[in-house]
């Protein structure tokens, strides 16, 4: 029996990056991959000593031809350790980029992390970013970053990468959600006929629980709504791997029973409250592509997201907000109105098309990768 030619990588095998390797193998033969995981905690931990980890456990006696991996892995260093692997056709996904990663404070961001994976970059045959902006931000920041170091330039470290860069978006199963969105345009009732008895909007904010998702700004959003004493209610979800922001103290407290969940859901749950939806909000001050906005948005909700990030690649203007000010204008308004909502947010699903990211259309250019 011949053995496999595909090694799979994943430092970090838990959310986004699990789901991709597992959408990616479903349609692979079982013996042609082999795949080696690290579960999806102490990230930075992974990311210092996964490639040390898996030099130790991916057999000598290999067939590999095609290495597949995240840059969570530090690519250069596993290689260094184990040169048997350097003769595979070496594919790293990024899902996101320590470059631009938003840290606190200046003295909290660890410059080895984006060290690393520009060295993984120099070191991979193919580098895949999940979108256009990520791909920009960090070809952009290469030079800028390791410009920081004083006593010599790096130069034309951008342009080898550059030339082995290319986007696929990360692909999303939307065939395996329950669809309201169907009844638009058909022969069924649109959303506007079907939701027309419900007078009070539901808005979702299905993001991690931490500091570059800007948990601040949507409590300061919603409360400013609950002032005006317009109706709604809303759903807070999304993982949470710490403590709870600081700004959701209380809030429960404060919104009353506007506040219908609060707190993980688990997958079904989710799905069912996405599907009773009407608006879903971003307030991110960092997002690579915004897996949960365009699975909420699948599922019928309005999207509602900032004016930068990968948002512009993805959402039309009308559906994008500069300042706060104007995210609470637009949701006041919506609040107010039902039906003007409605109207629009019908508009928006006549124009608006989910297939470029669709797990249906990318996963075939995922397997062409992977293919000698």
């Amino acid at each position: 029996m011949s053995k496999p030619s595909i090694l799979i990588i994943e430092p970090f095998y838990g959310g986004s990056h699990k789901q991709l390797i597992d959408t990616i193998i479903e349609c692979l033969n079982i013996c042609d991959y082999e795949i080696f995981s690290l579960p999806a905690k102490k990230w930075h931990w992974r990311a210092r000593t996964g490639a040390l980890y898996f030099s130790q456990i991916i057999p000598v006696d290999h067939e590999y031809k095609v290495l597949f991996t995240s840059s969570v892995l530090n690519l250069a260093e596993l290689l260094g350790v184990r040169p048997d692997l350097v003769s595979c056709k070496k594919i790293v996904y990024f899902h996101e980029n320590q470059l631009v990663y938003p840290v606190r404070e200046v003295k909290e961001r660890d410059c080895q992390y984006g060290l690393n994976q520009i060295l993984t970059c120099l070191s991979a045959d193919n580098i895949i970013f999940n979108s256009n902006f990520n791909r920009t931000s960090f070809l952009d920041s290469i030079t800028p970053f390791l410009n920081i170091q004083p006593d010599f330039k790096l130069k034309h470290i951008r342009d080898k990468i550059e030339k082995k860069c290319e986007v696929l978006y990360y692909p999303i199963k939307f065939h395996a959600f329950p669809n309201k969105r169907l009844m638009i345009g058909g022969a069924e009732p649109s959303l506007t006929a079907l939701m027309s008895d419900k007078d009070c909007l539901h808005l979702i904010w299905p993001h991690r629980w931490e500091h570059d998702k800007n948990p601040k700004l949507l409590v300061e959003v919603l409360l400013e709504l609950n002032k005006r004493q317009v109706d709604f209610k809303v759903t807070i979800c999304g993982e949470n791997y710490q403590a709870a922001p600081e700004s959701f103290d209380g809030l429960q407290d404060k919104l009353g029973a506007k506040l219908i969940n609060f707190g993980f859901l688990p997958r079904d749950k989710y799905i069912k409250t996405l599907l009773s939806g009407d608006v879903v909000i971003s307030t991110a001050g960092h997002e690579f592509y915004g897996v949960a906005m365009l699975e909420a948005t699948y599922c019928g909700c309005m999207p509602i997201a900032p004016n930068k990030l990968v948002y512009p690649e993805i959402y039309p203007k009308e559906n994008l907000y500069n300042t706060s000010n104007q995210l609470i204008k637009m949701l006041y308004n919506w609040c107010r109105n039902p039906e003007l909502f409605r109207r629009q947010r019908d508009t928006f699903f006549e124009y608006f098309t989910f297939d470029r990211y669709s797990a249906q259309h990318l996963v075939p250019k995922f397997l062409e990768k992977l293919r000698i």
